[in-house]
This record gives structure tokens, C-alpha cells and sequence, in this order.
């Protein structure tokens, strides 16, 4: 079998330097899985939508089960943390080991298509599958650099709300969540004491990290990349935007010290358990009720942004357009059982269950017009995704900049935790840090 080759562009050279020794695992199964002697086979990484990773194999299993009777095609199904996703998918485009089809944020499009690794979507093959027009186009946006065939298929939207638990507020006589970031602290001040805090956050999530800090950055109007590429990361606007969300820990005393150990979900498990009352997160309606909440017992609003800031514009910016696509490795040795699976799971009828399980938004246009997406939590954020919502820079350092400024927030956060001084000089220092560690 072939092997893809290795270090295919700097950016993936640089990022498995990052590629933690449990992450290089990547599965014992060669690229394609369903070898030449399995062709009625495909494997299949899934990334952790769910509460856990075995919600998600209850929700998935039965429409993989439902792929095989009408195709005949059994599909092996791994679901795979976040934490060690990014790590896994690198490890197996430089080894060759690693499955068929495969989930992969968004964020990531355009660095794992400079590696030369995945199938690029041209119009034959969108054709395959009913066309590149039944997706929103937003979607397809994220789904590789400009100007090149996108490097994966779009499967769930998402973007950030959000979420309040209402009788928290109603027992602190709060009438409505807060707007503005003004507002979230003279808020989050009135909710948080008696060991329960006003907002949850995960400070070990390095995806989380960056989305929120993306966001920030935009309504300082600065972004982490210069217009030709370059990493920006000890600008001005950016350290402002780091320090911002970490004062909420370290000035605000909104967010308890012991979130900047939080991993994947951790901060949805206290929202559900009612320790903390606020949680900014993507399309959590699904977590929060495998954790005992029922409909109603939370609201949802658009992520606070600077008084003043109208949505649309760089201060309005309350999101990151996200989202989970679809990718084929490209040396699999079933690349017709792959091209018939993403057209399985991007068919209408699956967008419509798969999209109502796990609480985001069908990026194919037809589903839309299911009534399950015309709901309050959905309704917002698609209004989030097409007002107010912008796109992660689609560079080929992307996955680097993951690592590297998430990694710089995660270590800001465990000196808000342990009393350490968070300052403007601290924060320029771990991002000049990161961005040392890029040019390196």
C-alpha cells in the first residue's frame, strides 16, 4: 500500500512537534482500513460530539448499522476526544496508519489540506455525492484555503452562544443575560459566592482557548494572522483580547480557579450540575439534557460583545464559524465505499437525525427546513452563523496556532488560579512565546 509521505509542508512538520506520544498512536489499521482483502470494510473516526464518548456511539451506531444493510459496507467506528484528535490525524498522515474517513474540525481545514493527505472535493466528486449548492456556503468556506477544491465536506454547523440557567438568575434577581462584557461582570459578580460561580470555562481545552480568545481579538479589531499570513500573536489588540478572557478568572473573579484544569466538557457537567450559572459554548442543548436538564430549565443568547458593537462588524463578533467536516484520506484503498459514505452521511434524512441529536445546525440547505432547527437555541445560532459569525483564518499554520496560543492561554489561566499576577506584560510575553515557537 502506499504511504503518505511525511513533513508534505512545513506546517506539518511544525505541528507534530506538538503531537503529545499517546497521540502518535494513530490506530493499527493502515490508511483505507478496507484493504484489498476487505473491500466491503471502512474505518471511520468520529470526533467526540457528544456528553461522552459512548453517547456517541449510541448515536452513531445505528445509522452505521443502517449504512451497511443498504450498502453492504460494514463501517469500523472509533470516536475519537478532541483532546487527542488533532494529534491522531497528524500522526497518521506521516505514518500511513489511520482510518478511511475521518471527522475534523473546521478550524483545521486548510493546514491538514497542506499536507497533500486528504481527498480534495472537486466538482466530480461533490457531484457524487448531489452537489456542492446543497451546502451553505458559509460552510464550504471553511472547508479549505481559498481558491483550491476544499479538502473535506462539511457535516454539522455550530457556533457559540450563551447559555444561562434560569433559575440561577431568577434567584439572584437577574432579569435577562448580559449583552455587553460590562454586563457579564456586574452580572457574574451577583452569581457567583456560596461555592457556585457566574461563568464555567475550560482552561486546559487548547480548541476552546483559541475560540474565544479568535473572538475577542475580533472585537478588538485585530486578528492573530496579518493580512499576508503572518503570525501576529504580541499584538496589541490580541494581548488585550488574552487578557480579557483570562481577567475573568484572575480580575472579574467569575470563573472558579479550579476551571483552569478543565478539559473537554468539563465546564457543561458544572453548568448541568448548577455550580456555575453561565457557560459560552456550541450547540450544548444535547450535553445539557444527557446531564438531567430538561427543556427550559436554560436560555440561550448571543455571546456578549463590546457596548456599543453592532453584530456584523469586526466589534459585533460573537463566534467563530464552527463546525465539523468530513474528510477522505487520499491514498484509501476504498475510495468509492468512502465517496458512498459521506454521501450516506450527508444525505437529507441524516442531516436531519444526525444534526437533531447532537443540537448544531445542517450545513446542507434542505434540512434546514425541518421544524426540530426552528427552536430558540438553534434559532440563535443560526442567526449567530450568518450575522455576526467569522471564519478562523484558513492558513496552513492553523493547527500550529492551536497549539501553540491555546497552550499560552492554558498557562495564563494556571497563574490566574494559583494568585500569580496576570498583567499586560505577562500575556504579551507568553504570546511572543508562541510565536517564537512558530517561527521555530
Amino acid at each position: 500500500m502506499r504511504r503518505i509521505r511525511a513533513a508534505a509542508s512545513t506546517a506539518l512538520t511544525l505541528s507534530l512537534l506538538a503531537v503529545t506520544a499517546t497521540a502518535c498512536g494513530g490506530g493499527t489499521a493502515n490508511v483505507g482500513g478496507g484493504s484489498d482483502t476487505a473491500p466491503k470494510e471502512l474505518t471511520y473516526w468520529a470526533s467526540n460530539q457528544g456528553p461522552d464518548l459512548a453517547a456517541d456511539q449510541a448515536t452513531l451506531g445505528p445509522e452505521l448499522k443502517k449504512f451497511e444493510e443498504r450498502t453492504g459496507i460494514k463501517v469500523k467506528l472509533e470516536v475519537v476526544p478532541w483532546s487527542d484528535l488533532l494529534g491522531r490525524i497528524l500522526a497518521a498522515t506521516a505514518s500511513g496508519q489511520g482510518p478511511d474517513v475521518l471527522n475534523i474540525g473546521n478550524t483545521w481545514s486548510a493546514s491538514l489540506q497542506a499536507t497533500g493527505a486528504l481527498l480534495p472535493w472537486d466538482t466530480g466528486r461533490f457531484a457524487a455525492i448531489g452537489g456542492r449548492d446543497r451546502f451553505v456556503e458559509s460552510a464550504i468556506g471553511s472547508a479549505g484555503a481559498a481558491g483550491q477544491d476544499p479538502a473535506a465536506v462539511p457535516l454539522y454547523s455550530m457556533a457559540y452562544a450563551l447559555y444561562y440557567n434560569k433559575k440561577m438568575f431568577r434567584e439572584a434577581g437577574i432579569t435577562g443575560p448580559p449583552a455587553t462584557w460590562d454586563e457579564m461582570a456586574t452580572t457574574g459578580r451577583k452569581l457567583s459566592g456560596d461555592g457556585k460561580w457566574a461563568l464555567g470555562a475550560e482552561g486546559a481545552n487548547l480548541a476552546n482557548n483559541i475560540h474565544q480568545a479568535f473572538v475577542l481579538a475580533k472585537q478588538h479589531g485585530t486578528d492573530f494572522f496579518d493580512a499576508a499570513g503572518r503570525p501576529a500573536f504580541d499584538s496589541p489588540g490580541a494581548v488585550e483580547a488574552v487578557k480579557q478572557y483570562v481577567d475573568l478568572m484572575a480580575k472579574d473573579k467569575i470563573i472558579a480557579p479550579g476551571n483552569a484544569e478543565y478539559a473537554q466538557n468539563q465546564s457543561l457537567q458544572d453548568f448541568a450540575n448548577g455550580k456555575t450559572a453561565m457557560v459560552l459554548w456550541q450547540s450544548a442543548a444535547s450535553s445539557f439534557k444527557s446531564h438531567g436538564m430538561k427543556e427550559g430549565d436554560w436560555g440561550v443568547a448571543p455571546v456578549p460583545v463590546p457596548a456599543g458593537g453592532t453584530p456584523g462588524t469586526g466589534r459585533g463578533t460573537n463566534s467563530m464559524v464552527a463546525g465539523i467536516n468530513l474528510a477522505v484520506f487520499k491514498n484509501t484503498d476504498n475510495t468509492a465505499g468512502s465517496l458512498e459514505f459521506v454521501k450516506f452521511m450527508t444525505s437529507d434524512e441524516e442531516q436531519k437525525i444526525l444534526n437533531k441529536a447532537y443540537g448544531s445546525v445542517p450545513p446542507v440547505k434542505a434540512a434546514q427546513s425541518d421544524p426540530a432547527f426552528a427552536g430558540e437555541d438553534l434559532s440563535v445560532l443560526r442567526t449567530t452563523l450568518g450575522t455576526s459569525a467569522a471564519p478562523l483564518p484558513q492558513v496552513p499554520q492553523e493547527s500550529q496556532f492551536e497549539t501553540a496560543v491555546g497552550t499560552a492561554v492554558k498557562e495564563l489561566f494556571a497563574d490566574a488560579a494559583a494568585g500569580r499576577p496576570v498583567t499586560t506584560e505577562s500575556v504579551k510575553a507568553r504570546l511572543a512565546k508562541a510565536q517564537q515557537q512558530m517561527a521555530s
